[in-house]
């Protein structure tokens, strides 16, 4: 049986919603974050969340959300249906939708990985359009208490259509996540998690075992020593691995290139370190990547 929170309203009509009734799966970081910048820019919408009692409660107390259930059934009615849960535990969500929701909804995502779950919205009715999304914003902690209404501000917000009939939910989410704040992008499921792959999978599986290692080399004594450095290079190792094991499941080939890339250029390392010549090879090509980086500048002193 769903368990319904009562309905909070807040905040005064601003321009119409692309969207009226916004349901959203899921409220950690992401969902939550959706949520909070929904009812900010759309006060009007009637923004729907779906998770566990005690998330519900913590996203009613931030005025995240207007309706809270911890059933499915509530998204019966929604305009647009947003998949906010771990990437495995959305592609299993889809498979409800035929039976919770009776009439024509645009089904998204907010997941790391997007083939998985592209192939699996190949079988909803044609009621249905799915097109994936998933906004490269994030932070080092996840949560509903760490979401944040300027998440996606500025940020890019990749979509990546399987149908040739969905110019027009295209550019219906087009106009939805650019009044969220992020800038839109088109790309192939297939482009997305081979980029992914390399953007975010390999730096989140590189700090946390670097943090792991240092960690228990040094203790917790030799941590107090450590500077900004180590610090700045580990902040994604408080990521929870509940998550990472489904994005890692669902792209194994792209992430396993990119990690025998990264243990190639460490073995090299390891079998230069007397000489150099990998070392100064490596540090130059990766000073000019960086330097292209949005706002970086060239630091050639290394500080």
């Amino acid at each position: 049986m769903s368990k319904t929170l009562p309905v909070v309203r807040a905040g005064s009509p601003g321009h119409a919603p692309v969207f009226d009734k916004i349901g959203i799966v899921g409220l950690g970081l992401m969902g939550g974050s959706l949520a909070l910048a929904a009812r900010e820019v759309w006060p009007s919408a009637l923004v729907i969340g779906v998770d566990e009692k005690d998330v519900l409660e913590r996203a009613m107390v931030q005025h995240a959300i207007d309706v809270a259930a911890d059933d499915l059934v509530v998204i019966a009615e929604a305009d647009v249906i947003v998949l906010a849960a771990p990437v495995e535990e959305n592609v299993s969500l889809l498979a409800r939708l035929d039976e919770l929701v009776p009439g024509p909804a645009i089904v998204t995502d907010l997941g790391s990985t997007k083939r998985a779950i592209v192939t699996a919205a190949r079988k909803l009715p044609p009621r249905f359009t799915f097109v994936g999304g998933h906004p490269l914003a994030g932070a080092a902690r996840a949560g509903i208490d760490h979401a944040r209404a300027d998440l996606f501000k500025g940020r890019p917000w990749i979509l990546t259509p399987d149908r040739d009939d969905a110019g027009q939910t295209i550019d219906r989410l087009f106009a939805f996540v650019t009044a969220l704040g992020a800038v839109p992008r088109l790309m192939s499921p297939d482009a997305h998690d081979r980029l992914l792959a390399f953007l975010s999978h390999l730096p989140q599986l590189t700090a946390s075992a670097l943090m792991r290692i240092v960690g228990e080399e040094a203790g917790t004594d030799g941590l107090a020593l450590a500077g900004r450095g180590l610090a700045d290079t580990t902040r994604l190792a408080s990521s929870p691995a509940r998550i990472w094991r489904e994005v890692c499941a669902t792209n194994v080939d792209h992430i396993g290139d990119a990690l025998d890339q990264l243990i190639r250029d460490l073995q090299a390392l390891r079998g230069d370190l007397a000489k150099g010549d990998t070392l100064e090879r490596i540090f130059g090509a990766a000073a000019e990547w960086k330097a292209r980086m949005p706002g970086e500048r060239p630091r050639p002193d290394g500080s």
